[in-house]
């Protein structure tokens, strides 16, 4: 099944003109099977307004969706045509399968075939205004959270991406691999309940998007959680 899909991913052919897409790239993906599949595709296609072109036709509501995105696409670009396809599925009133999820397809290299990010529960928010954010929250340390009176409190800490390499926590500029090293300095001390809550700049790449999520998604621990609600800003 996996071989099929690669194929047909890599080059699909409609009204006799073939289209290519380039899938995001993907190191040791958590998830490399999924069964009982329909796909859709986000094109790069500089002839159409928003550079994108989506193909849905085969999709069926009660199976998984593979979401093949074009990693050259930016977050502003793909964004509506997923949230349209999110709605899709959430919306349907015939025949749904609460247990059918959604999956980014990938190309996971360190095995050469095809890796899934499931993005199901996922709620994207778009034209979000960053200002508010940005001196509103500071990574926690141990010297304030023994003033807040002990250890055993809970934060949510708002990590803003501006690429796909570097984000802010408040007034703190930071590289994404540095990220573990703040969050183990966090549990080492006790502290409980982290809430991880992402933001996108509009203009990141696909790829960039995939890419920090893998990393984030790795992160998450009985200590550390994701929130759903994703920000574009």
């Amino acid at each position: 099944m996996r071989y099929i899909y690669l194929l047909i991913i890599l080059s699909l052919f409609s009204c006799n003109n073939e289209r290519t897409i380039l899938l995001p790239e993907i190191e040791n993906a958590d998830i490399t099977e999924v069964l009982d599949v329909s796909p859709a595709y986000i094109f790069y296609d500089e002839s159409q307004p928003d550079s994108t072109l989506l193909n849905r036709k085969n999709l069926i509501i009660t199976t998984n969706w593979l979401v093949n995105v074009d990693k050259r696409l930016t977050l502003q670009q793909a964004i509506p045509h997923i949230k349209f396809l999110q709605d899709k599925k959430r919306n349907a009133e015939m025949h749904k399968n609460e247990d059918a999820k959604n999956y980014f397809t990938c190309h996971d290299t360190s095995i050469g075939n095809l890796g899934f990010l499931e993005f199901t529960d996922v709620v994207f928010k778009e034209k979000f205004k960053i200002d508010t954010v940005y001196h509103k929250y500071n990574m926690p340390t141990e010297e304030n959270l023994k003033r807040i009176g002990g250890f055993h409190a809970s934060s949510t800490i708002p990590l803003i991406f501006k690429d796909g390499n570097h984000f802010k926590i408040g007034e703190q500029n930071l590289i994404i691999d540095e990220l573990k090293n703040e969050l183990d300095k966090l549990t080492e001390i006790n502290f409980i309940g982290i809430h991880l809550q992402l933001y996108f700049n509009k203009n990141l790449s696909f790829q960039d998007y995939i890419s920090i999520k893998r990393k984030v998604n790795s992160l998450t621990s009985d200590l550390i959680s994701m929130d759903f609600n994703e920000f574009i800003y």
